[in-house]
């Protein structure tokens, strides 16, 4: 089956997850909540996705809001999303949930009629079910009649594609109707009817995996053994028993005397923070190895790690681990019983989980504020004329972008003094966005917002990049120098508290000289705070001795750093087209941020009234493209 585009397809719940942020509250008392993917099929493609699997998934969301989200967050994952039909009809599945202890997770689905369960047979295409070497059903979608057709029918075209067959068995008994819509968290109630449903399809599984209760569900016993029994019986599958901290078990063959004479695999020792999850984290790293052809011993231990990682942490689909965090765990997981509290296990998994790529950047920068007001004011122009110019200023970029194909490509800095309508227009879109933090001209830098910058920047658009630029020299007086690292650090925390990129810009003060090891060596300090910006915007360094250092410093201190982009510093065109066929050779450097080199004449015209709307956005529009020109050409000497 190697041939196969996909390694697996998951078919179930896919649904958002509003986790309460109040650790330790009763969920009637939780005030705030973050927003992440859920559903436990969803869980695992993502989580398999992560670790390198190709993975489907086989649902339906609704067509609004949460709907898109869903799609648009499985596929920033990694996972193919052909398969997640829109039903025109029906609103995607919600569940509130809480962490009030490590026992008690209050949780409320909110399900009625939703999207995902009505999921049916037409949805189920038999290539598409035989383009994966298996497939994984989750025992939620048995518990209504249109779910198990459609679920029964997919096993079935699994079974005559040579398809394996995987059972999550996901019990859930307020999904089975069993308990009252406030007893979510219950985690089991006999039932003949739900045993009696998972047993007539057990038999078509090569694969069974569930908790000790799920066990007793599926194989009618309330005795783990007895029911491990049944479903050999009834099958030759390969059953796993997760079994929370004391790991998994796993039973290829014949079910012996004891749960702990089967394949056992022992958990790792890690201080509890959300048991919510941990399952279908389980399960995607058991996989990640199982579908790969590995041992079980090694598939168990994947699964094992992940599901230590993911009980540490807020939430479940964002906090499952790539293959180079697990990777880098597992050779310290005994060491490491709050790998939440692990800066080096923080940063991987903060730098393997970016979702967008950006191999090459062409930002137009516009943040500017006390230039266009020393503009203005020489121009005796009211100041209330320089955010309309700003929306112009975005409109020639989404020209540009839309004309040219530059989707992808292009960016734009932005700040929100005057910047907030063009802000508006373009985020949501294709374009790379940064908003600065700094007080213009600041030294040592001070924030707009104040010292609590977290605050500041948690209202902000999860895709916003934080940039901040730094007038710094390595031979500034220490005292200075340890100011402006403490403001920069105080920043970089709040861009790691937050989940926003930082991108912080560097230029020496014009009065102080400079050498080729100047930059370098301001970058070398950040590093040495343990400050690691996602993006440098740096002068254009003028030789390639200047641009050894930079590079080097990045390559020795952070080789996950997203690159650097060159600024302008209102040069003149052919002199910045100097500068980047020296910049387009070189490793670490994606691109430019340049802004009145492409603005000023026209942003002065335009406010002294020379020259119209359409003007001003063709003279923006003509100088952006050109100088992408001049970039690209710099790619391809």
């Amino acid at each position: 089956m190697a041939e196969r585009p996909l390694h697996l397809i998951c078919m179930g719940r896919a649904a958002v997850d509003l986790y309460g942020e109040q650790i330790g509250s009763r969920l009637e008392d939780m005030s705030s909540f973050a927003k992440y993917l859920g559903g436990c099929a969803a869980n695992i493609a993502f989580g398999a996705a992560r670790l390198g699997l190709s993975t489907a998934m086989l649902t339906r969301v609704g067509d609004e809001h949460m709907g898109r989200f869903v799609r648009d967050e499985l596929a920033r994952g990694g996972v193919d999303v052909s398969g997640v039909k829109t039903d025109p009809q029906r609103l995607t599945g919600l569940v509130i949930l809480g962490v009030k202890d490590r026992d008690t997770f209050p949780l409320i689905f909110y399900r009625e009629n939703c999207a995902d369960m009505a999921l049916g047979e037409d949805d189920v295409d038999p290539a598409f079910i035989g383009s994966a070497r298996a497939l994984l059903v989750t025992g939620t979608h048995f518990s209504t009649p249109g779910t198990d057709a459609a679920s029964r029918k997919a096993m079935r075209c699994a079974v005559e594609a040579g398809t394996r067959v995987i059972l999550d068995i996901d019990y859930r008994p307020v999904l089975w109707g069993l308990t009252g819509r406030g007893a979510g968290q219950e985690r089991y109630v006999d039932s003949a009817e739900v045993t009696e449903r998972l047993q007539s399809i057990v038999s078509d599984c090569d694969l069974i995996v569930g908790t000790e209760e799920e066990i007793h569900i599926a194989g009618g016993s309330r005795d783990t053994l007895a029911a491990l029994r049944r479903l050999r019986e009834l099958s030759r599958a390969t059953l796993v028993v997760k079994r929370g901290p004391l790991g998994c078990t796993v039973f290829a063959g014949d079910i012996p005397d004891s749960l702990d004479d089967g394949l056992s695999a022992p958990g790792f020792g890690v201080q509890v923070l959300n048991v919510l999850g941990a399952g279908d984290a389980f399960m995607a790293g058991f996989l990640s190895g199982w579908l790969r052809g590995e041992s079980l011993e090694i598939s168990c231990r994947y699964g094992n790690g992940c599901g230590a990682l993911v009980v540490s942490r807020h939430g479940c689909a964002p906090a499952m681990p790539t293959a180079i965090e697990l990777e880098a765990y597992l050779e310290r997981a005994g060491d490491l019983p709050r790998p939440e509290l692990d800066p080096y296990i923080n940063r991987l998994h903060r730098v393997t989980t970016r979702s967008t790529d950006w191999p090459q950047l062409c930002i137009l920068a516009f943040d500017h504020r006390r230039q266009l007001v020393d503009m203005a004011n020489e121009l005796d122009v009211d100041l209330g004329r320089i955010p309309p110019f700003k929306k112009l200023v975005a409109t020639a970029v989404q020209q540009v972008v839309e004309r040219d194909g530059m989707a992808g490509r292009a960016g734009v800095l932005i700040d929100d003094r005057f910047g907030t309508e063009a802000l508006e227009m373009v985020t949501g879109g294709s374009l790379w966005i940064a908003r600065p933090v700094e007080v213009p001209g600041s030294r040592p830098v001070r924030f707009e917002a104040g010292d609590n910058i977290a605050a500041a920047i948690r209202s902000w658009p999860a895709e916003h990049v934080v940039k901040c630029l730094v007038f710094y020299h390595p031979d500034d007086p220490a005292e200075l120098r340890e100011q402006q690292i403490k403001q920069v650090k105080l920043l970089y925390g709040a861009c790691v508290a937050t989940e926003h990129e930082l991108l912080v810009e560097i230029i020496p003060p014009a009065s102080m000289p400079t050498d080729a090891t100047t930059v370098s060596r301001v970058m070398l300090d950040m590093y040495a705070a343990e400050i690691f910006p996602d993006w440098w915007k740096l002068p254009p360094p003028r030789d390639q001795d200047t641009w050894t250092h930079i590079e080097d410093a990045i390559r020795t201190r952070d080789s996950y750093c997203r690159g650097i982009v060159l600024l302008g510093l209102d040069a003149p065109l052919p002199e910045l087209e100097a500068q980047f066929a020296l910049a387009g050779k070189q490793h670490f450097g994606k691109g430019f941020a340049v802004g009145r080199s492409i603005f000023s004449n026209a942003a002065r015209n335009w406010l002294a009234g020379a020259i119209g709307d359409d003007e001003a956005i063709s003279e923006i529009a003509t100088n952006y493209r050109r100088l992408i020109g001049v970039w690209t050409s710099s790619q391809n000497p």
